[in-house]
């Protein structure tokens, strides 16, 4: 597990010059730790065009208004943790179990819903239905005593960091002729705007998907987006995983490892996943299998300000987290922290397609992680655990210094792609 990171060190600790030490907290991130558990799906409330708010104090409270809204309208298919984060209702997933576990397991009421195997991430996943009368925090522990030697955790639901909606499944793009890609997505699905038509291939990881979603969409045409709306890497191929479709439980931890696992399999260099939620097991062992591979993962700091709790997938170690600045070059007042921000990118005005005929501009910073994404993928077009430490040191002397001299916590090595959304 700690091979990724000890050769992502090593290709630091060889390069020459000033950029060494930009770098080496970069690269050297993913420190590789496998934990285990997994759930099932989501699809998120829409999040508004405008700003989430200007005045700091209250982006914890709309958080937590996302998330109570989210519940109430689901509570077939979904309830909190015992964090106060969503998660699929009634479900524990575990991984490093044996059929001697599974057996224990249901002797104590925990019966087995599936098994299955994540192909990409060598990701074997158990399962588990929560015994009748008991909730979903008190039923984690439970497992989890019960099953020391594996990784339990519940299927948490995560949030898109930028603004949602769905729209109608004729927007849907046609499926792409087979290409070479290097850029993976996952988010909700991509609408047919010419920006992209005809350059992503896409697939369903939740009930109803691939369905076609203003987020996914602007996000897409922010990548690799030509035309009317140009992207960081435009005109490359975009591998799509739609882990929401019309699924009130998507966008789970679990669909997000299949996602995973199938980009993997495609051989995608770079992810981007602007989505935000809470650290859970099946997530970090599913990032961290991707990282060994080779993959490098993009993601937002979300928009709950920083007050708000570190938004994962962006604070796992190994994931460039990024962050939104107006066009004054001013961090987003609702941009999360996370529990590091390697660079910034424009997060506000961003000009974007959202559906099959139609663009805007957007604000959040889901639309300034593609724009990172697009970037490292030209740098960084095939996973090679050799060509990691060129790949992000390149991006590093790129970005524009921000905020304090050097890596700040704010701006992370600094602006990157500047002109791009529009400006």
């Amino acid at each position: 597990m700690m091979r990724f990171a000890t050769i992502l060190l090593a290709a630091v600790c060889v390069m020459a010059g000033g950029a060494d030490q930009r770098v080496a907290a970069q690269v050297a991130l993913p420190q590789v730790q496998l934990p285990g558990a997994i759930r099932t799906v989501p699809s998120l409330p829409d999040i508004d065009t405008q700003p989430l708010i200007s005045a700091g104090d209250r982006l914890p409270g709309v958080r937590l208004d996302r998330i109570a809204s989210l519940v109430r309208r689901n509570r077939d298919s979904i309830e909190l943790d015992e964090r106060g984060e969503p998660a699929v209702r009634g479900v524990l997933v575990a991984n490093g179990v044996d059929s001697a576990m599974i057996a224990r397991a249901a002797k104590d009421g925990f019966a087995l819903i599936d098994r299955e195997r994540i192909e990409g991430l060598d990701l074997d996943i158990a399962r588990f239905h929560v015994p009748e009368g008991r909730n979903l925090a008190r039923a984690r522990k439970q497992l989890a005593k019960l099953l020391p030697d594996a990784e339990v955790d519940v299927d948490n639901i995560y949030f898109v960091s930028g603004p949602g909606g769905a729209l109608p499944q004729s927007a849907l793009a046609a499926a792409a002729p087979a290409a070479t890609a290097s850029l993976g997505l996952i988010d909700g699905g991509v609408a047919a705007h010419p920006s992209v038509a005809g350059r992503v291939e896409q697939r369903g990881f939740a009930r109803g998907a691939p369905a076609a979603s203003r987020h996914g969409t602007a996000v897409a045409s922010l990548l690799a987006g030509t035309g009317t709306v140009r992207g960081a890497a435009a005109g490359q191929h975009i591998v799509s995983a739609d882990v929401y479709g019309t699924d009130p439980a998507g966008g789970n931890a679990s669909a997000i490892a299949r996602a995973l696992g199938w980009l993997v399999q495609k051989g995608i260099a770079v992810t981007t996943i602007s989505l935000v939620g809470p650290d859970n097991k099946l997530l970090a062992a599913a990032i961290a299998r991707a990282q060994q591979r080779g993959m490098l993962i993009v993601a937002a700091v979300g928009n709950d300000g920083p007050a708000a709790p570190p938004a994962y997938p962006a604070s796992y170690r190994g994931v460039l987290a990024v962050t939104g600045v107006d066009a004054k070059g001013r961090a987003l007042p609702e941009a999360g922290r996370a529990l590091h921000v390697d660079f910034a990118a424009p997060g506000d005005a961003v000009l974007a397609a959202t559906g099959v005929a139609s663009t805007d501009r957007l604000r959040g910073t889901s639309f300034a992680a593609p724009l990172v994404a697009g970037r490292l993928a030209l740098l960084y077009p095939a996973p090679a655990i050799d060509r990691i430490a060129p790949a992000i040191s390149s991006l590093v002397m790129e970005a524009r210094d921000m905020g304090k001299p050097g890596r700040d916590k704010i701006y992370g090595h600094g602006l990157i792609c500047g002109s791009c959304g529009g400006r």
